[in-house]
């Protein structure tokens, strides 16, 4: 009756293990789920925000490439909207007086470029954003594009 009693407590050590570490392995997998997909979502949430300034350009659109990094500026109106990729990060900068506001950070790669089609200058942003976590075996890459109204 001992024996058995053990060989029972045995088998429930076994199976408690085996449980804790599945359950372990899910949650860490759920972790890296969550991150991917709000990293994916601000990288969305910042590309619809590029498309709706390029649709709203009342200019010609510059690119310029400094030291620090990639500087896009858009006319509209009065103000200028300036894109900046600099330090891994991209800021969105309102005006000469605004300060810059971040809108995705650990971005590895960003080039904003012009994409001529018939007669019109479409544009071409093309995003590498870093994985939070390693258990995300797929690179986060985005292509957006958008089109001026008025050149």
């Amino acid at each position: 009756m001992l024996v058995e009693c053990i060989t029972y407590v045995a088998v429930f050590l076994i199976l408690s293990a085996a449980a804790m570490g599945s359950f372990y392995l899910c949650w860490d997998h759920s972790k890296a789920l969550i991150s991917a997909s709000d990293d994916i979502s601000a990288a969305l949430v910042a590309g619809e925000r590029w498309r709706t300034d390029v649709r709203a350009a009342t200019g010609t659109i510059n690119v310029e490439t400094t030291a620090n990094g990639e500087l896009v500026k858009i006319p509209q109106g009065e103000k200028e909207i300036t894109y900046m990729f600099n330090s891994n990060k991209v800021e969105r900068q309102v005006g000469s007086v605004s300060l810059p506001v971040m809108l995705l950070p650990r971005v590895i790669a960003s080039e904003m470029k012009p994409d001529p089609r018939n007669g019109v200058t479409a544009w071409r942003w093309e995003l590498q954003v870093a994985q939070r976590r390693k258990e995300t075996h797929l690179p986060l890459l985005f292509t957006f594009e958008a089109a001026q109204k008025m050149p």
